[in-house]
């Protein structure tokens, strides 16, 4: 069987993911933080049924199924065996009875209608090829009033323009980035109205930090997970690959400063009610 751009995206996805294993407190209390900001967003109590969409280690999942109890129950899901399992040792340590991981592709796994009382995805919507159809299914997915929360990234954070600029120049033409289909809160207001929600709250919370000038390279994984494995970047010779390299590290030294390189780190908080 011949593997599909889709299916290398996908595969590229779980590896990088995969490898990740201090994701917990790597870059500071980054992801744990955003994990509390996202479940304080949402109203949750005894006895309602979640699910957590991407759930990687739990960091959204294990709290959420202590604040809906026993009467209560979380249902997290992921592709990437690593995270799952740094997951599952938490779940053990902390003896939680009412959370159960399901290792899937989430784009194709399905529940039945009405499943939910609410649909969390912490940091991963981004990564979903087709998000009208994410969206709508978990507006399937959800209870009618019930919610859906997520965090993404403005389309301006995490370095995206330069890396779009860059990849522009050596390829001759500009290549949709990951972040632009949410990147502003007109375009996640525009996407959810179009999957049925209604009731959209967005919270901005900017944040940023310094990351040390070595990390000047942009790798082969993340330019295809940044760009959606896009089918012009298979077509890059390894002369492209360098010249990428080159422009993108002389681009970063010019951004050096004492501390080191200010990486945008600046999170939307996004809910909206079916």
């Amino acid at each position: 069987m011949v593997m599909t751009d889709l299916d290398s995206y996908k595969q590229q996805l779980k590896e990088f993911y995969g490898n990740r294993t201090t994701y917990d407190y790597e870059e500071g209390t980054r992801h744990p933080l955003e994990a509390k900001i996202l479940l304080e967003f949402v109203p949750l109590h005894s006895g309602q049924k979640i699910l957590d969409v991407a759930t990687g280690t739990g960091l959204v999942a294990i709290p959420a199924s202590e604040k809906v109890g026993s009467e209560g129950y979380v249902t997290g899901i992921d592709m990437t065996p690593g995270m799952l399992h740094q997951a599952r040792l938490k779940i053990a340590a902390a003896k939680l009875q009412n959370i159960e991981l399901i290792e899937a592709d989430a784009e194709y796994f399905n529940f039945t209608d009405s499943s939910f009382d609410v649909v969390f995805c912490c940091e991963a919507i981004v990564l979903f090829p087709d998000l009208i159809a994410i969206l709508k299914k978990w507006y399937r997915f959800l209870k009618p009033g019930g919610f859906v929360a997520f965090t993404c990234p403005p389309e301006t954070a995490l370095m995206a323009s330069l890396q779009q600029r860059i990849c522009a120049r050596v390829l001759g033409e500009s290549l949709p980035h990951i972040l632009e289909p949410l990147g502003t809160p007109e375009k996640c207001r525009n996407l959810l109205n179009q999957a049925g929600f209604r009731d959209i709250e967005i919270k901005i919370e900017p944040s940023g930090r310094y990351r040390p000038l070595r990390d000047n390279r942009l790798s082969e994984t993340v330019i295809k997970i940044n760009f959606k494995d896009n089918p012009l970047l298979s077509k890059l010779s390894p002369e492209q690959l360098n010249q990428l390299q080159v422009e993108y590290k002389a681009e970063i030294e010019k951004l050096a400063t004492d501390r080191g390189i200010w990486i945008d780190t600046t999170k939307f908080f996004v809910r909206a009610r079916k």
